[in-house]
């Protein structure tokens, strides 16, 4: 017999069994992307540590650039690649944003704290080395959707100083969570996942935004699908209360599901791209 509360959590957190056309969204952006690579100038796959997966894009904003965008891909910490999100590239970039994509080991190969490291790494990188690429490193500020999202948010938690003496403390200047997960202890309970996350009680505490504070007041926003489960409307809603002096707001994305919801961050229109430029202007 299924445990009601595992098919519970399986039944909020599997936002692509929610999604009958998931493959399509996927296959569009994979296109779109495609075609970013091909238009922009692009510098690709340059490593920012030792291990293959170590390794980001960066997408240069026409003219001088005036921020720098770091966006941290999803897929439940063991799935997709940088690759697949170039397309949210041409909007920044246009409106003199420099965007970088970093990738990261995946899930079982290596675990979520392994991968928080990684993306530690890659922003100290791009923080170290941004001005090889016309990169202002004292602009810096972080993106994430879903999986990506959490990896944000620890992002903000971050004791720069702690983890290299010489970087400052408030290293990112802002932070934009789209449909993250911040409180890891459900997972626990969510078996088409945790077969691949391996986590426990412990870890999913102390890895788990929520009970970690913001280490500066730099503005979080965040954004959830109006058409999300409840499980990630409350994600969303807890991360906003438990991170209230760092908090700037939420963004309402009435009508979209955890997919098409990152697609609005490409379009200059959006509530959410715009959400993102305001991030950018403090």
């Amino acid at each position: 017999m299924t445990d009601p509360l595992s098919a519970y959590h399986d039944r909020q957190y599997n936002a692509r069994a929610m999604i009958p056309d998931h493959e399509q969204i996927f296959e569009r952006g994979r296109k779109r992307s495609a075609e970013a690579r091909k238009s922009l100038a692009c510098r690709l796959d340059i490593p920012y540590g030792a291990s293959p997966a170590e390794k980001l894009d960066i997408f240069p904003a026409d003219g001088k650039s005036e921020a720098l965008l770091v966006f941290i891909h999803g897929g439940y910490w063991r799935s997709r690649d940088k690759s697949d999100f170039s397309y949210l590239a041409p909007a920044f970039v246009r409106q003199g944003v420099t965007v970088a994509i970093p990738n990261y080991g995946l899930c079982p190969e290596i675990g979520i704290e392994d991968i928080v490291k990684q993306n530690l790494l890659a922003i100290a990188w791009l923080w170290y080395y941004g001005a090889r690429y016309g990169v202002n490193p004292g602009r810096l500020y972080v993106a994430g959707h879903s999986a990506g999202g959490h990896l944000t948010a620890m992002m903000l938690a971050a004791r720069w100083n702690v983890y290299m003496p010489e970087l400052p403390y408030n290293l990112v200047k802002g932070g934009l969570t789209i449909s993250g997960i911040y409180d890891l202890e459900p997972l626990v309970h969510a078996p088409f996942v945790n077969q691949d996350l391996g986590l426990d009680q412990a870890m999913a505490r102390r890895l788990s935004p929520v009970n970690i504070p913001p280490a500066t007041t730099a503005p979080l926003y965040t954004a959830v699908g109006g058409e999300e489960s409840e499980e990630f409307k409350r994600q969303n809603a807890l991360l906003a209360r438990t991170w209230r002096y760092a908090f700037a707001g939420d963004i309402p994305m009435p009508g979209y599901n955890h997919l098409t919801v990152l697609e609005q961050l490409a379009r200059t229109d959006s509530a959410l791209f715009k959400g993102a430029m305001d991030m950018m202007s403090r």
